[in-house]
């Protein structure tokens, strides 16, 4: 179930107060965009030992610099390789700051934590096919902070092995991020799966909307919109045992028109079949490139896999925010925005037995003709 979490305020102060946090975000991010690594550990050691808790510097110093990197990476100013290299500095980042509260090894770690130790044992995982992992393993490092026994499982986790350790682990809770749409099919699977042997599921990232409708309907037990808000919220009160009996279509009864499974299936013969039909609709598109054909073949991909994921979440708003966020981008890259009409006229032709696909392709098309290209931003689309 969803909630709306409110974020206390720190009992004790940092003496690192927000305009020194901001001042060494930005240091950071002139270290990561560079790849410099060396001088990013001099910004957050640095900062650590002037009196920033590790806390501020995982979310506000670190993820603030990350959320850049994407954003950074939407208006076309970094490339890809550029994206993973900040990210792979900022991940050693973390780690830097995770190693200093390693626990004694001559002490060793207790095999079972309970609440009558510490808060308990969380799982913290993406799900399957999701990559994007830094926002999921700052939530595990500010876990760690706070005292949970944390079991950090990292990127795109098959929900048959994230449930086997559930069942080799027994933990409190599970916290499953996903930053794409498209994930969140196989989201759902986890969530169910979970409830399903009595483990109670927090869900986050981008995947969810921005204000956790997601999260509701495929029945997760909480969601929240960051790392911050995700820790407060299980510090203030443990997760209910879900209900036993809960089954997928319980969330989502418009899978029986069986829309969402027939187009799925089909996904790859309708990426041929736009790739063709826009060619004929869209001339300019005749003196592509090999190379501008097989990046539009791509695109064509990702608006299926979001066409379908929308049929999933029977959502609008999802298939729509999509588009209009792929207008921007394409604008940042100089790619002419006006061809994703015709791919929808394609689309529309091919599932003109689908009355959920229609529905979902009109209100997108509609939204594109109605309204100026929004400026390219990150954490709604895909990578290129």
């Amino acid at each position: 179930m969803s909630t709306s979490p409110q974020h206390p305020a720190p009992a004790c102060p940092s003496p690192f107060g927000e305009a020194e946090l901001r001042g060494a975000a930005e240091k950071l991010w002139e270290a990561v965009s560079c790849g410099d690594e060396y001088a990013a550990y001099g910004v957050v050691l640095g900062a650590r030992s002037a009196g920033a808790d590790d806390e501020s510097l995982l979310l506000d110093v670190i993820g603030t610099v990350q959320r850049k990197v994407g954003e950074e990476w939407a208006a076309n100013r970094m490339s890809v390789a550029m994206e993973h290299a900040a990210t792979a500095v900022n991940d050693r980042m973390i780690a830097a700051l995770a190693a200093r509260h390693a626990p004694d090894p001559a002490l060793g770690r207790p095999e079972r934590v309970t609440r009558e130790d510490g808060p308990g044992r969380i799982t913290v995982a993406c799900v399957d096919g999701e990559w994007h992992a830094l926002p999921a393993r700052l939530l595990a490092e500010v876990l760690r902070l706070r005292g949970w026994h944390v079991d950090y499982l990292g990127a795109q986790v098959p929900t048959p092995h994230l449930i086997g350790h559930v069942h080799r682990t027994g933990p409190d809770a599970v916290a499953l991020s996903s930053s794409l749409a498209t994930r969140l099919p196989a989201a759902h699977a986890a969530v169910t799966a979970c409830q399903a042997v009595g483990v109670p599921v927090l869900v986050g990232g981008a995947a969810f909307c921005d204000d956790g409708r997601y999260a509701r309907l495929l029945g997760a037990d909480a969601w929240a919109p960051d790392g911050r808000a995700a820790a407060d919220l299980l510090a203030r009160s443990p997760l209910k045992p879900p209900l036993a009996g809960h089954q997928p279509v319980d969330d989502l009864p418009h899978l029986v028109d069986q829309e969402y499974t027939m187009v799925r299936r089909d996904s790859g013969r309708l990426v041929k079949a736009a790739l063709a039909g826009l060619e004929d609709r869209f001339p300019a598109m005749r003196s592509y490139t090999e190379r501008q054909r097989q990046h539009t073949a791509e695109d064509l991909g990702h608006i299926v896999d979001f066409l379908v994921a929308a049929l999933y979440m029977d959502c609008e708003q999802l298939f729509t925010r999509f588009l209009t966020w792929t207008a921007g981008i394409l604008t940042a890259r100089g790619v002419p925005a006006v061809s994703l009409t015709p791919a929808l006229d394609v689309l529309e032709t091919e599932l003109k037995e689908f009355p959920r696909a229609g529905r979902l392709i009109n209100h997108a098309r509609q939204a594109l003709n109605g309204s100026a290209v929004p400026a390219a931003r990150s954490g709604s689309g895909v990578l290129r």
